[in-house]
């Protein structure tokens, strides 16, 4: 039996539309599914929960975006079930970590229904888990903004954000440690990477492997908010890291104090101090 979860309302109504795409899929191939979509995601969580509880399952689907991917780990990773997230929201960067396509879902659920799961490297960060990106800074506030505003909808929302918050942004003093090292800097915006990007495909970490058991850490030292402005398009491409502010790191161990809020895979984890730790192979899903 699968269980296919379904956010209808994720991507401005795109999860309704892959969810149907997924449920007829399972139909037609006679593949045993319950699909479950609650009012709120505490009350889909509850009732997914009880189904893990109380049947055998072969996998969760997660139809949505990278919100409710990261409330479907909560529940398969102690279980050890496999997941796999449908991209149907407006980031999809857990899918973009896993390497699938954002429009073909037919040649992702044959793969899905077809082989085995295989382990990938996951974060873990104060005991929530996280498939993507950590990140604390100039993000986390622009999130904390977003997520106050009740216009505009979707992606815009965070751009108006950002024009809200940089005019008086300050760096922050962080203390950072690593698995040999110990930092003290002000940062723009610190980013742990176990996957690669966030933000609807920023490749924030563009060299993250979700198999070497380690995180990519990225640290934005100071710069001028004009100097900002023209390094922070850069990350859609990745080619940020080739500045000279921005510092690369590898570590499977990473806690970070300051006065700082931090977000996992887009939802809010909270105020530093916080630790994190990449757990080797501690997820099963379908990877490129």
């Amino acid at each position: 039996m699968w269980a296919i979860a379904i956010n209808p309302q994720s991507g401005r109504g795109k999860g309704s539309v892959v969810g149907q795409e997924v449920v007829e899929y399972f139909s037609r191939r006679q593949i045993q599914y319950q699909t479950f979509s609650g009012a709120s995601a505490d009350e889909l969580k509850r009732d997914l929960e009880s189904f893990l509880n109380a049947n055998e399952c072969q996998g969760v689907i997660s139809v949505g975006g990278d919100g409710l991917a990261h409330l479907v780990l909560q529940l398969v990773v102690p279980r050890k079930i496999p997941f796999a997230p449908m991209p149907a929201g407006t980031g999809n960067d857990i899918v973009r970590t896993l390497g699938w396509s954002l429009d073909d879902i037919s040649s992702y659920l044959d793969r899905v229904t077809q082989e085995a799961a295989q382990p990938i490297d996951l974060g873990n960060v104060d005991s929530e888990w996280f498939a993507a990106i950590l990140s604390t800074g100039f993000d986390s506030v622009v999130n904390e903004r977003a997520n106050s505003l009740s216009w505009p909808k979707g992606p815009q929302r965070y751009n108006v954000a950002i024009a809200m918050e940089l005019p008086r942004f300050q760096p922050l003093r962080y203390e950072i440690e690593l698995d040999t090292d110990k930092i003290s800097t002000e940062a723009m915006l610190i980013a742990i990477g176990n996957g690669r990007s966030y933000g609807g495909g920023m490749y924030v970490c563009p060299q993250a492997q979700i198999n070497d058991g380690l995180f990519d850490v990225m640290i934005l030292e100071p710069v001028s908010k004009v100097e900002f402005l023209k390094v922070f398009p850069k990350v859609y491409s990745g080619s940020h890291i080739s500045h000279p502010k921005v510092k690369m790191m590898r570590s499977s161990k990473v806690k970070l104090t300051a006065t700082a809020i931090a977000y996992a895979d887009g939802e809010r984890v909270g105020p530093a101090p916080i630790s994190a730790e990449c757990i080797r192979g501690a997820g099963l899903t379908w990877s490129l």
